[in-house]
């Protein structure tokens, strides 16, 4: 199974905000033993998020969607995942539940009485409205859920809340799945050739050893490398062989090599 991640928000196509889901999700996973296989940046637009989300619906990954599950008018997640779907929208019992008490713990915090049917009270329940056959996703920080659908889990934008919540879909609904992208690269630094001189030789061992790739990062102006082309392999194992193949073809090529990489 693939991973995805769908960021939503124009604060962070427009930069007023950095997104900081990527990277994050990226090592959540590798604490995991899997990978993230794609990433999509939406902006807060109906059409275009419903696109993404009907995509991933239709596409069968795994797929995490951050941003827009709010309840004020520029968050759409919540109605595009229903129009990705063609189901209603729906007061989800037990989002509505946990909303409530949220509502609670705020009115005791702040010295007040809790008013079910104050306006911003009634406004607040729709944070529970999902998709016709949601699931809830627990939220640690302030108990208003995010949800899921299929494989599809939907959480907010802000960090502190979304980051534990993607840790606890991975961990209570794929731990059978810990471990399955786990994998070895081998890589040697590389100075002075070029990538198109590399190539056929990258090809060869691709062709040799099925389920290894190779990878090729090269750099001008790195701080301790210079000029170079970091040149490896990588698969499920220790690709031992491969590199031992590529090692031997870079040797015959009379290429300048250096430090040695086993990540």
């Amino acid at each position: 199974m693939n991973i995805g991640l769908i960021i939503v928000g124009d604060e962070i196509l427009s930069g007023k905000r950095a997104d900081k889901h990527l990277p994050k999700v990226i090592e959540l996973l590798a604490a995991r033993g899997l990978g993230l296989a794609w990433a999509r940046y939406v902006g807060d637009d109906r059409e275009r998020i419903t696109a993404a989300l009907r995509d991933a619906f239709a596409g069968g990954d795994l797929v995490f969607s951050t941003g827009g599950i709010g309840a004020t008018p520029d968050d759409h997640t919540r109605q595009c995942a229903a129009a990705a779907l063609g189901v209603e929208l729906a007061l989800h019992p037990e989002a509505k539940a946990l909303i409530e008490q949220r509502m609670r713990d705020l009115a005791a915090e702040q010295g007040t009485t809790y008013d079910p049917d104050r306006d911003d009270n009634r406004h607040r329940l729709n944070m529970g409205v999902f998709p016709v056959g949601a699931t809830l996703i627990p939220n640690p920080y302030n108990k208003i859920p995010g949800f899921s659908v299929a494989n599809v889990h939907f959480v907010p934008g802000f960090p502190v809340m979304a980051w534990p919540m993607i840790e606890w879909v991975l961990d209570q609904r794929y731990a059978h799945l810990h471990g399955a992208s786990k994998s070895v690269e081998r890589s040697v630094i590389v100075y002075g050739s070029m990538e198109a001189t590399l190539t056929p030789l990258m090809e060869e061992v691709e062709a040799r050893f099925p389920g290894v790739k190779v990878f090729s990062l090269p750099s001008v102006d790195h701080p301790e490398y210079g000029r170079h082309i970091e040149l490896g392999v990588k698969s499920a194992g220790d690709p031992v062989e491969a590199y031992a193949a590529l090692r031997a073809g870079l040797e015959r090529y009379g290429a300048r090599l250096g430090t040695e990489l086993v990540r």
